[in-house]
This record gives C-alpha cells, structure tokens and sequence, in this order.
C-alpha cells in the first residue's frame, strides 16, 4: 500500500514539473526579445549593457564559488547515504558527456523550434538576442511584432501564475513521498542543509552590501530602507519576479537613473540572481553528496562554467532553478531523481533566494547608474 501511495504522490510531482517545463520557452523568448528591441540607440545599449553584465559576470562567479566553497566544508549531504538508482533510471534525458567545446557549439541551435521543443534554455536566449537586436534596428516595422511579443509575455506570466497555484500540492506531495520512503530523520538532515545555506546567503548579501559601500559610501543605507519592501514581497511569494514592478518604482525612488533601470532590471532577472546561483551550487553538490558521488575539483569548475551560462535567463519562472539542476545533474551522469531531495524544501530555500536576487540586482541597478554617472 506504502508503494502505492508514494506513486501516486510522485505522479502529483511530476506533473508540476511537466506543467512548468511547458511555461518556460515562450516565456523567455518573449520577455528577453521585447527587453531587447525596447532599448532603441543601440551604442547606449552596448555601454549599459557591458558595463551591467560585467558586474553580472562578477556576481555570479562569486556566488557560484562561495556556494561550492561552502558545501565542500560542510558536506551537508553526506549524511543521507542514499542507494543510487539502477543506471538504466528513466530521466527523458539523453546522456551526454559534457566538455567545454561541446557546450560551447551547443549554445548556439540548429533551429528554433527543436530549441524550444527540448526546452534548451541557452539556445533559447541565443536566438531571443539575435531577435530582439534585430527589431530594435529596424525599428518601426517591428513594432507589430514587438507589440504581440509583449502580450505573449504577459499571457505567459498569467499562465505562470496559474501553475503556480497548483505548486503548494506539488511541495506536499512531494515532501510526503520523501517522508514516506525516508522516514522523518531526513528532516533532520534538510535542517542542516537549510541552516549553512542561509547562513551563505547572508555572507553573499553582506559582500555585496560591502561592494555597494566602496562606490556609494552611506547611500547603500538609504538603498537598503528603499528596496526593504520589494525583498520582503520577493521572500514571501518566493519569486523574485512577483517584487519586480514594485522593485522599479522604488530604485527610481531612490535615484537610479530609469533608463539605466529599464535595461539593468530586465537584464539582471535574467543575468544576474546571485541567491540562485548561490543555490544551483549547493544543490548540485548536495546531491551528489548524497548519492555519494564524489567530484573531482575539475569536476566541480566545470560545473560552475556551465551552471554559470545555463542559469542565464531562466529568472521569470519561478522554481527555474530546479530545471538547471536537473540539466547538470544529467550532465554529470547524477540521478535526477535527487532533485525529488531538495523539491520538498524548496519553497523554504527559495524565498531566501528570491530576496537575495531582489537585493543583487537593486546593487547592481544602483552601481551601474553611479559608473554612468546618472545617480540622483
């Protein structure tokens, strides 16, 4: 009867993912190409946007390395010793071998409609760049399809937040399967894991309240009492993008100059969510712990190159971290079914994520206007 009822949970599971998966390629397309083609002068683009992603850059790698050196002092997985599933496990995955040449030819799709098809993300965004660039440089003939890209995005949010009602049965049926198969003591050891995360995520906020310090001097104080209620809205939805509007009006607030805001904010949901970057680490590698498997530090740099250009993108669907991890896992021949470790906490991590993505980007908002010189 036990086996019965975990896969019936699980089947509830599935279909969330399934459902979420299905949001994510319209969603992206159209959100990144209108942010694109909205811009217009296409040299203030390339400075803003260059300035911005370099910050971008730096977040992330930071985030990704203090995540990976977190979880390597305090090994939360390992103590779950969970059996591996037998190899011939059913993902829906292709195996494949990652290397770095490998990646790099596949960022770029052979067509748009197999991208989207298999959900590959990247190649997704490659293709959305090249789009939006283009409607911005023929300007007024491509305001039509513009304009039908912006609804889409916002049909697909609506979609999204439909979805995301059917989430809470998702997380209970997903940490009832875990309880069911484990028994409780793995909730002692979740408890752990949540812990050292939150603790990282208050090491990352600091460092990048630090940096803000070093270029805005007291005004990072005055930017914190602004961008208090957005990250409060972005911890408790969980979702980052629910704090977005909200988060606008109050950098301008603030002083940030709104062009800078209008191409840094769009940017950085997709560039620049340095809680989940944070998270995709210590997820991947609690896994892995887990199951233990042991990477290799090679292994491990890999990870953090090809977690840190798959998570480009995927910032307005909420639980997108998930279906990054699941894409690294498979890469690295970890079972997928892990992921069913971390889904029924997710909720809890995620909203420290989602507030620390919110805090990431309000920092990298308020830098780049300062570089531009366009700070009130």
């Amino acid at each position: 009867a036990l086996s019965q009822i975990i896969e019936i949970f699980s089947v509830l599971t599935d279909i969330f993912l399934r459902l979420v998966k299905m949001i994510i390629a319209p969603l992206v397309f159209s959100t990144l190409v209108v942010g694109m083609a909205k811009m217009g002068d296409i040299q203030t683009v390339g400075r803003i946007g260059i300035k911005a992603l370099l910050w971008f850059f730096t977040a992330s790698i930071f985030s990704l390395l203090l995540g990976m050196l977190l979880v390597n002092i305090f090994q939360p997985g390992s103590s779950l010793h969970i059996e591996l599933p037998p190899i011939g496990t059913e993902t829906g995955l292709p195996m494949v071998k990652p290397t770095l040449g490998n990646f790099v030819a596949h960022i770029f799709p052979k067509s748009i409609i197999e991208a989207m098809a298999n959900n590959e993300i990247l190649q997704i965004v490659v293709f959305s760049m090249f789009f939006g660039i283009a409607c911005a440089s023929i300007g007024e003939l491509a305001r039509p399809t513009v304009k039908l890209l912006d609804s889409l995005g916002h049909i697909m949010l609506k979609v999204t937040g439909y979805v995301m009602h059917y989430a809470p049965v998702a997380v209970f049926a997903a940490i009832a399967s875990v309880i069911a198969e484990h028994g409780l003591g793995v909730l002692l050891s979740y408890g752990k894991f949540i812990g050292e995360f939150y603790f990282g995520l208050l090491l990352l906020c600091s460092a990048l309240g630090f940096v803000g310090f070093l270029f805005l001097g007291r005004r990072v104080l005055s930017l914190l009492r602004h961008i208090r209620e957005p990250m409060l809205l972005a911890f408790g939805t969980a979702s980052s993008e629910s704090a977005y509007p909200k988060l606008l009006q109050q950098l301008e607030r603030f002083g940030c100059d709104e062009k800078v805001c209008g191409l840094v904010l769009p940017l950085g949901y997709s560039f620049n969510l340095d809680g989940s970057m944070m998270y995709m680490t210590f997820a991947v590698l609690f896994i892995a712990q887990a199951y233990g498997i042991d990477m290799t530090l090679t292994d491990q740099l890999i990870m953090l190159l090809i977690l840190l250009f798959t998570s480009k993108g995927v910032a307005g669907v909420p639980r997108a971290s998930l279906i990054v991890i699941a894409a690294t896992l498979s890469m690295f021949h970890i079972p997928e079914a892990g992921l069913l470790l971390l889904l029924g906490i997710d909720q809890i991590l995620d909203m420290g994520r989602s507030a620390t993505n919110v805090f990431g980007n309000s920092i990298a908002a308020a830098l780049v206007s300062r570089w531009e010189k366009a700070l009130r």
